[in-house]
Order: C-alpha cells, then structure tokens, then sequence
C-alpha cells in the first residue's frame, strides 16, 4: 500500500511562508515525477509545480519566483517552499508522484490535501 500524505498548511498573513512536505511511503520500486496541484474554492484545480527525479522543475507562471519545488530522493519526500504569499494563494493544495512499486507497475499516486489560507 502506497501513500502520498501533506504536511505544513496552516494559515499565514499575506507577505508570509509557509513550507509544505508530501511524503511517500509503502512498497516504492522508483518515483519519478511529482507535482504539486492546488484547487481554491469554487474553482478548477492547477498545477502548481513539478519536479523530475533529476531535479528539473517547472512551476506556473502565477508563482514563478515566490515558489520553490524540491525534493529528497532518499527520504521519498517532495517540498515547496512558499514566500511571498498573497491572497490568491489560498487553496488545498494537493501532491501526486508518478510511482511505481515494481518494474511495471507505473501510475499516478495522490494525497488527500493540506488547507493553505493566506489573511490580510
């Protein structure tokens, strides 16, 4: 059994940071990519950022230069540290990896969620 679990939302000021963590555990052959997705409230879900097991990282134009993805390929552990937070960026913000637990077994794993709320 495999699973993705958040950790670090909570509630900031805006101007503020918050660091997020998604670990994996359970039986993991290799993790490739995994991302961040964020949904706020009545709108779609987004991507937010990803990250390759080689460390290439992409992230939406929206928090491009506030954000920052990472991760521990040893710990099986993903980040993104958030500064600068603005209203706007108040949402669930949810990670996913593409695992696989054995040699052909590669598909899309996601986490329930963690509640980010940037305050004026």
């Amino acid at each position: 059994q495999v699973q993705l679990v958040e950790s670090g939302g909570g509630l900031v000021q805006a101007g503020g940071s918050l660091r997020l963590s998604c670990a994996a555990s359970g039986r993991i052959f290799s993790i490739n990519t995994m991302y961040w997705f964020r949904q706020a409230p009545g709108k779609q879900r987004e991507s937010v950022a990803s990250i390759t097991s080689g460390g290439t990282t992409t992230y939406a134009d929206s928090v491009k230069g506030r954000f920052t993805i990472s991760r521990d390929n040893a710990k099986n552990t993903m980040y993104l540290q958030m500064n600068s937070l603005k209203l706007e960026d108040t949402a669930v913000y949810t990670c996913a990896a593409d695992l696989a637990i054995s040699a052909s077994s590669l598909r899309s794993y996601w986490g329930p969620g963690t509640q980010v709320t940037v305050s004026s």
